[in-house]
């Protein structure tokens, strides 16, 4: 576990503009997707004593009343440029997802020509994938919670008042550890499939599942530790928010909140580097050279030549036999 830990963070150290670029890539489509709301609120806020009971502290009232305005617009109006923005979001993660497994693969910094040609060469399969993990996903997510709530709903008939927290809060965490076990197993699927040159994705699913189960306690452990370092980020991001930044402060808001944002981007790559250090040492397939048979040569076969008193002399007439 260790080893892997060891080995996928060298490999997010050596390509941290991948990081960069992604935090870059996520704060432009927010801009984008946030644009037609903070329009809208500019517009009533600017010339409203709303916006002081906004400003100092967060009223839930007047944001309903701001959103019931009819010059504040559609509801649709808002919500639409963000959905349309994070599923362009999920389709540059399915293009330069590749060319970073590629990265991470490579002992040398990889060129901008081969991260971009290993982007277009996988980006139909890793479609076909993230299709068949979101169904996959979606349908144990869908019957683990309603086992959960089932479970739960039960319990509260016992005379134990705390059975049913306690249920509940068993059965989120087995719901989280089984999806973090789908999310290894599609992850070395994507890794395979790329550093593979694998078109068959069938072939890569596959190969994962067995990986998956083969090693679930050092994959599992491996992304659990990652991921409640992501928990600690974020609790350390919400208290220094709460206690550092005033609410009329929005330079130092806009920093905090990048400056976390921008970290929890590292777990997420970290957990790929561990996939990437996983296939590197025990899918990929080892090279056999072939060896080279030397055919040996057939022997020529050079017929004796007759003796030298045997050959006729030029000029001289064939010897007639005599006649008895």
């Amino acid at each position: 576990m260790a080893n892997l830990l060891s080995s996928g963070l060298e490999k997010v150290s050596h390509n941290k503009r991948y990081i960069f670029w992604f935090w870059l890539l996520n704060l432009t489509l927010a801009e984008f997707g946030t644009a037609a709301f903070r329009r809208s609120a500019h517009a009533i806020l600017d010339r409203s004593l709303y916006a002081e009971r906004l400003v100092k502290g967060f009223d839930l009232g007047v944001l309903r009343e701001l959103l019931a305005k009819p010059e504040f617009g559609t509801l649709n109006s808002m919500t639409y440029p963000s959905l349309y923005f994070g599923f362009v979001f999920f389709l540059a993660t399915a293009l330069f997802l590749p060319g970073i497994f590629t990265g991470y693969a490579s002992t040398y910094r990889l060129p901008r020509e081969e991260f971009f040609r290993a982007c277009g060469c996988n980006l139909w399969r890793f479609i076909r994938i993230m299709i068949i993990a979101g169904i996959i996903m979606g349908i144990i997510a869908g019957l683990l919670f309603w086992a959960n709530s089932a479970i739960a709903t039960k319990a509260d008939q016992s005379t134990n008042e705390k059975l049913s927290f306690e249920l509940e809060m068993a059965g989120l965490a087995v719901i989280f550890l089984v999806m973090t076990m789908l999310r290894i197993w599609f992850d070395l699927a994507e890794v395979d499939t790329v550093l593979n040159n694998q078109r068959a994705v069938r072939k890569s699913i596959a190969s994962a599942f067995r990986h998956t189960f083969r090693s679930l306690a050092r994959l599992l452990t491996s992304y659990v530790v990652v991921t409640m370092l992501a928990a600690i980020v974020l609790l350390v991001g919400l208290w220094l928010w709460m206690k550092l930044v005033a609410p009329e402060n929005v330079v130092r808001a806009f920093a905090v909140g990048q400056i976390t944002l921008f970290l929890l981007l590292i777990p997420r790559f970290w957990q790929r580097g561990v996939a990437v250090s996983y296939w590197q040492e025990l899918m990929l397939a080892p090279f056999v050279p072939r060896s080279i048979v030397e055919r040996s040569p057939t022997p020529v076969v050079v017929a004796p030549e007759p003796p030298a008193g045997d050959l006729p002399v030029a000029g001289t007439p064939p010897v007639e036999p005599q006649q008895l």
